[in-house]
């Protein structure tokens, strides 16, 4: 008996600490038709469930609504204090709106603020006017951005995110665009913004109060976007994103049962990636690599920098070797402008790649001339002597 009762025991033990082994590996569930979970600067998935299903997006449509207007306005097709007036299709938008009125003139600042803070429609549809010449060329770029980026599980129909018969997209995608947008800088002021107010009517004789409808801004730490959205069709939707030293996150949920539940799975999402992952620097954009001979040029040599930011994802408390092997030509022949690519620097992990970088020059360099030659052998016997 005493034998069969300690066996009992052991057996229970080995029962329980399996089962917090199978806790511990395995993912949580996120309460949400579709959620991911991405690593911004790499677009790794982290988290995933039913990450391609199509769904309604309500006014996360609306993230590309402002990846459009970024580009707008980083290409000056655009500026932020055009004036925009107001057109009657604007001005009749239904649901989250600030209640332009037809005729009035708004900038195209404040356009991007009733967006990112209200998610009104009436400044939406205002601001792809503007841009486009109309709202049905505006739809189309948004199409047109959505292929480019590869998001195959999308059809925009509308700008707003109201609900239309073969409006969807898929969180997969939702975080594709997200990750976009953030690569502006310029967007973040807007973003983060948790409160403001705008002037509105044709006499600016009304203040529109405007309260960030992401509230994970006021009170999730590093919390810096992105967008909400609901209608009855999609339900409650949230993509969220936040940084935490070098690590930027991106979940997204769609389809949540009401508001409370958005922000708390939105949370746990970002708990999770926060808490298991880190962003280890590659490299850095402008970081001098080293010099590189020129032959026929008006200078010997050119300092060859990193084109770009490059980060790795890795579990926090993995071991890993990171080897890099930078890949570089004896010499370059003039001329040669600034910006172009010399050679790379690839990084490994055994023999897996896990990144690359291109290494550029950081000026324009001309061909010697005549004169130019006759000074570099002049400078060379002289130094010979």
């Amino acid at each position: 008996m005493h034998i069969k009762r300690i066996f009992s025991v052991i057996i229970m033990f080995i029962l329980i600490f399996n089962s917090l082994m199978c806790f511990a590996d395995s993912k949580f569930d996120i309460q949400a038709k579709s959620a991911i979970l991405i690593d911004a600067l790499s677009g790794k998935v982290i988290y995933e469930k039913n990450p391609h299903e199509k769904l309604a997006p309500a006014s996360i449509t609306k993230i590309m609504v402002l990846l459009l207007a970024m580009e707008a306005l980083e290409s000056n097709k655009i500026k932020l204090d055009d004036e925009v007036i107001i057109s009657s299709n604007a001005s009749s938008m239904g649901g989250s709106q600030i209640y332009l009125e037809e005729g009035e003139q708004q900038t195209v600042e404040d356009l991007i603020k009733s967006i990112c803070l209200r998610s009104a429609n009436d400044a939406a549809v205002a601001l792809g006017e503007h841009i486009a010449g109309s709202e049905e060329i505006f739809i189309e770029m948004m199409n047109n951005k959505a292929k480019e980026l590869g998001m195959e599980d999308t059809s925009f129909k509308n700008i707003t995110g109201l609900d239309e018969e073969g409006h969807y997209t898929s969180a997969y995608d939702v975080s594709i665009m997200s990750k976009e947008l953030l690569k502006h800088k310029k967007i973040h002021q807007w973003l983060t913004l948790w409160m403001s107010s705008i002037k509105v009517g044709k006499e600016k004789d009304v203040i529109q109060n405007l309260v960030n409808t992401n509230r994970l801004i006021h009170d999730y730490k590093g919390a810096n976007g992105i967008k909400t959205g609901f209608t009855r069709k999609a339900g409650y939707c949230l993509s969220a994103s936040a940084t935490r030293g070098n690590l930027t996150l991106i979940s997204v949920v769609m389809g949540c049962k009401n508001s409370s539940i958005r922000f708390r799975e939105s949370k746990k999402l970002l708990d999770y990636g926060f808490a298991n992952y880190q962003s280890i620097i590659l490299a850095k954009k402008g970081t001098v690599v080293g010099k590189i001979p020129i032959q026929k040029g008006k200078v010997e040599s050119v300092e060859v920098v990193v084109e770009s930011d490059l980060n790795y994802l890795a579990k926090k408390g993995s071991s890993i070797n990171i080897e890099k092997e930078v890949i570089l030509p004896s010499y370059i022949n003039a001329p040669v402008s600034k910006d172009s690519k010399v050679g790379e620097i690839i990084y490994k992990v055994g023999e897996k790649e896990i990144g690359r970088v291109n290494l550029i020059i950081k000026e324009d360099i001309n061909k010697a001339s005549v004169k130019d030659s006759i000074r570099k052998i002049f400078r060379t016997m002289l130094g010979t002597i």
